[in-house]
């Protein structure tokens, strides 16, 4: 019978577990910072993680249909999000010209102000990884990378802007190499979230 990576006799055996277990808490240093953040916006999470997508990815990814795939959420819970954000004139909608059904979010000057200041919201997450050598900075990016690259394969998540499922990218003779860029790459340059992302197929 296989046990729970939460079972300690198991954590206590196998790195695996303890990995999971280390990553659960970490997760939940995330929620809290964002929680923390949305309150005092009086926003919930979601609207703040939307804001922040908004400022920092172009126009055509801005779309209710694409947020709802990049944070694994069903159209209609995205797009009361939005209702809540247009309401609080936090977003605008910028109107398709060659689809006038179709439209992409933009950020009001409050929606800028706003998430600006909420992208900072981990920053004590990062603090401590400044600590790290470069070295273990390098293995804990590539290890992270590998293991999103095999949880967005197996349908877990969803939406990925990395090198691993980027046309773009080749692997030759353990050689990280990037056609558009036109260069190598070190180990430590491969990207989680490229905005000239191609994807993969």
């Amino acid at each position: 019978m296989k046990y729970s990576s939460f079972n300690l006799k198991e954590q206590n055996q196998k790195v695996e577990s303890r990995i999971v277990v280390a990553l659960e808490r970490i997760s939940e240093a995330f929620r809290v910072l964002l929680w923390n953040e949305s309150k005092e916006n009086s926003l919930s999470p979601i609207q703040i993680q939307i804001l922040i997508f908004i400022n920092f990815h172009s126009l055509e990814k801005c779309k209710v249909s694409y947020l709802a795939d990049e944070f694994n959420m069903t159209k209609a819970t995205i797009s009361d999000s939005v209702k809540v954000l247009l309401a609080k004139d936090l977003v605008a909608k910028e109107t398709d010209p060659i689809d006038t059904r179709s439209y992409s979010l933009s950020l009001t000057t409050e929606g800028k102000k706003i998430a600006k200041k909420a992208s900072f919201f981990a920053s004590s997450i990062e603090q401590p990884l400044e600590k790290l050598t470069e070295e273990q900075k390098t293995i804990m990016l590539n290890g992270l990378l590998k293991l999103i690259y095999d949880l967005n394969k197996s349908g877990i998540i969803t939406i990925q802007r990395m090198c691993f499922t980027c046309s773009n990218y080749q692997l030759d003779n353990g050689v990280h190499y990037c056609k558009l860029l036109k260069s190598q790459l070190a180990e430590s340059e491969l990207r989680v979230d490229c905005p000239e992302h191609e994807l993969l197929l």
